[in-house]
């Protein structure tokens, strides 16, 4: 039988267009068309980190690749479509790659944990500071005892425990799904995770820690985050503060920090902005601190506080602001 020039032709235009249908260009760019429709914020990272998931290669391998044209595999290009249809349905982006970046490490995370966010970053920043200060008063070979109450993910504990290798870290938290998390990202790291209620802490844990840091649930009862990831996919537990402002958790870990804190100790917490002024105004009214202050992150907004627990009882007739 003659197969003719015709039939050849066609058969290898069909071949052609397959394989361009799969190219990493072509694909890429449906992906980012369909995350703009659907009201994804960030389309064109989300398309190149999930593209970049599947093929197991950095964003800037990625890049390259679909430059030089490069065609997926039936398979990558099928579990690619899937991971943007997932997506666009506003599955969250770390679900979806398992992996949260915080600082230099890649976290972790998935359904029950709340992603950390990167404005907590600047929280671990403004805590390793006060640990390199705070050794320079110490003897040698000082070795910090850190405890983060309500680690989520265990992004502050395991941030610190990468990057100040010297202290004794141990996190806590009350979520079993959180701690499931939160125990992939610390048991590498030397990290002693707990699980149980940040405000209920035994006898042996009082006055034994030098820092305390933590990132609350602080939203207002009432106030519904507006982005569906987070309204739909983070855990309430770890979202809903307490109270009409809420500042019933980030006024439990005040109270926490100073049952565990050692004198001249120091805690910070992260909180909603708008919070800011009620709880700086809550630690400078309390006897037992000082040196309270406001951090910003790295937007300018007022998104932590700090204070020290007082060497000394303060005097009985230390004056309480009206």
């Amino acid at each position: 039988m003659v197969q003719h020039d015709s039939e050849v032709d066609h058969s290898a235009q069909v071949d052609n267009n397959s394989e361009m249908d799969n190219s990493a260009e072509v694909l890429l760019r449906d992906a980012i068309q369909r995350l703009s429709a659907a009201g994804v914020p960030s389309p064109r990272v989300d398309a190149e980190v999930l593209a970049a998931h599947v093929l197991d290669v950095s964003r800037g391998r990625l890049a390259a690749m679909a430059i030089a044209g490069r065609v997926l595999t039936a398979a990558q290009a099928a579990r690619f479509t899937e991971l943007v249809g997932e997506r666009a349905d506003r599955v969250p982006l770390q679900h979806l790659t398992g992996r949260a970046p915080f600082r230099h490490l890649q976290l972790r995370v998935g359904p029950g944990v709340f992603i950390p966010r990167p404005e907590t970053e600047q929280v671990v920043q403004v805590a390793l500071d006060q640990l390199s200060s705070m050794a320079q008063s110490r003897p040698a070979g000082w070795r910090p005892r850190v405890v983060d109450l309500g680690t989520g993910s265990g992004a502050l504990a395991a941030a610190i425990a990468a990057e100040h290798p010297q202290a004794e870290v141990h996190a806590v938290e009350l979520s079993a799904a959180a701690a499931a998390w939160a125990e992939l990202n610390l048991a590498p790291l030397g990290v002693t995770l707990h699980q149980r209620d940040l405000r209920e802490v035994p006898p042996e844990w009082e006055a034994s820690f030098d820092v305390v840091v933590s990132n609350p649930p602080y939203i207002p009862e009432g106030m519904v985050p507006r982005e569906e990831e987070v309204r739909v996919h983070d855990p309430e537990l770890a979202l809903y503060g307490g109270g009409a402002h809420g500042l019933a958790m980030p006024f439990a870990v005040i109270e926490t920090a100073k049952r565990l804190l050692v004198p001249g100790g120091w805690f910070i917490l992260e909180h909603a902005e708008v919070q800011a002024p009620a709880l700086a105004a809550r630690c400078r009214t309390d006897a037992a601190l000082s040196a309270v202050a406001t951090h910003q992150d790295l937007t300018g907004r007022d998104r932590a506080t700090s204070a020290t627990l007082d060497e000394e009882p303060a005097s009985p007739m230390k004056e309480w602001p009206a």
